[in-house]
């Protein structure tokens, strides 16, 4: 069955609640006996590379089937541009080790993604705090809503099946319909949501607007991505029904959440927590140092990247997360921004750099700088680019060109001709007062 600890969980959980329901997939139930016998027949066959993700049972079947057979998991998603697709799973199939529990990819600052191998042993380690963290039992009902590219799908799947918990896949989830989504939320009673920051603002607000709370069965809701408003949070008291609220802090190199607070509606700012039991941290000039045996291996095929951002101190191996952080008095830790220029879209991490080359990749595009401007609320990424002569029409041309190559948090949302940018001696872009040029 491979070494996967997070696997014998789940089979031990299977056995013990072997009749209980373990997936309600659109309706459709499926017992944790029924479950583990598709995950053993799934891993007699052959599989590995990148697999096509979707909301529903398959999905389970094939990562936990992916673990049995000693193959690493590596989701792909099908919208995604099909040079992306291919680059991913040629990545993966270099990199299928029994030691690797899943690869997932992040923004690169050359133009590719880049992938960041995750041990048996570090997921295995964070599995158990978030069980306890979510203090889950076989009665909860847990709403699989997050994509099943990025790593915070695996906070809703792996605690609950490995605790004996209903994971339900529901289509009315993803409708764009707050009504639609609150009612399903009642009618499947969701006991357990695990939501993005972003989306979680918009349901506030959807819920204050229309004067209805959160329904009663959700006891407990779990945001995290990027930073929470005050004003949000605020409100929840009358609006969250009796579900308490957890912020949560984490990064895909350091194995979904390290930090985490329970929120009562007075923050300001709002804290990203205290650390899980099985972290360990530092402090370096206030930037956050994560280690622990959560900790990612690295990024495969990219050693240069991996000694800038995986460092030993004291005998002990660090991520730097590039995080600033402050601690209060009662040791809650709260974030002040970041040291260098990543940025969060849509609770996803992105490089500029990434969409910046792949700007100046296209052949009507003399230079370009990509940041991240706040609005209604939410950051949006702005491409400020420099056309050749005679070119028109840039923005849509543009938008199709990156389109073809990138996944939709990567295009901007903004992109806007200029005729210079500022330089730096050397002759680098000079963002800082390229961007307070066109202000």
């Amino acid at each position: 069955m491979g070494a996967s600890a997070v696997l014998a969980e789940f089979l031990a959980a299977a056995r013990e609640h072997a009749g209980r329901v373990a997936i309600r997939d659109n309706g459709v139930e499926i017992s944790y006996a029924e479950l583990a016998g598709r995950v053993i027949r799934y891993a007699a066959r052959p599989v590995g590379g990148g697999v096509h993700t979707r909301h529903d049972a398959d999905t389970v079947v094939a990562l936990f089937g992916t673990w049995a057979a000693g193959r690493t998991w590596c989701p792909v998603d099908p919208g995604f541009p099909a040079g992306r697709q291919a680059t991913m799973a040629r990545v993966a199939a270099e990199h299928d080790h029994p030691s690797t529990a899943y690869l997932l990819f992040t923004s690169g600052s050359t133009g590719e993604p880049k992938p960041v191998a995750t041990s048996h042993r570090a997921i295995g380690s964070t599995v158990p705090s978030l069980r306890v963290l979510f203090d889950l039992s076989p009665d909860d009902r847990v709403l699989q809503f997050a994509s099943l590219n990025w790593d915070t799908c695996f906070e809703e799947i792996l605690p609950a099946l490995t605790g004996g918990a209903c994971l339900v896949f529901e289509a009315d989830a993803h409708s764009g319909s707050f009504p639609r989504f609150l009612r399903m939320v009642a009618r499947e009673r969701i006991s357990v949501l695990d939501l993005p920051t972003a989306f979680w603002h918009e349901l506030v607000g959807h819920l204050r607007e229309s004067g209805s709370e959160l329904p009663d069965c959700v006891r407990l809701t779990i945001i995290g991505g990027e930073a929470a408003a005050p004003a949000k949070v605020a409100l929840w008291p009358v609006v969250g029904g009796r579900a308490r609220l957890l912020n949560t802090y984490g990064c895909t190199e350091t194995t979904l959440i390290t930090h985490a607070v329970e929120l009562y509606g007075t923050e300001d700012p709002v804290p990203i927590g205290r650390p899980l039991p099985h972290v360990i941290e530092r402090l370096d000039d206030a930037e956050l140092l994560i280690g622990g045996p959560a900790l990612a291996d690295g990024y495969p095929g990219h050693p240069s990247v991996t000694a800038q951002r995986f460092v030993t101190i004291g005998g002990e191996r660090f991520f730097r997360t590039g995080d600033r952080v402050l601690t209060a008095t009662d040791g809650v830790r709260t974030h002040h921004g970041r040291v260098d220029r990543e940025i969060k879209i849509r609770g996803i991490r992105v490089d500029p750099a990434e969409v910046e080359a792949h700007l100046t990749g296209h052949p009507a595009v003399r230079a370009a700088f990509v940041t991240g401007v706040t609005v209604a609320g939410r950051t949006a990424l702005t491409a400020f680019v420099v056309a050749g002569r005679g070119e028109t029409d840039l923005p849509a041309r543009i938008t199709t060109h990156l389109r073809g190559l990138v996944p939709a948090h990567l295009v901007p949302s903004r992109i806007r001709v200029v005729d210079e940018l500022a330089y730096t001696a050397s002759g680098k872009v000079d963002r800082r007062l390229s961007e307070e040029m066109h202000r």
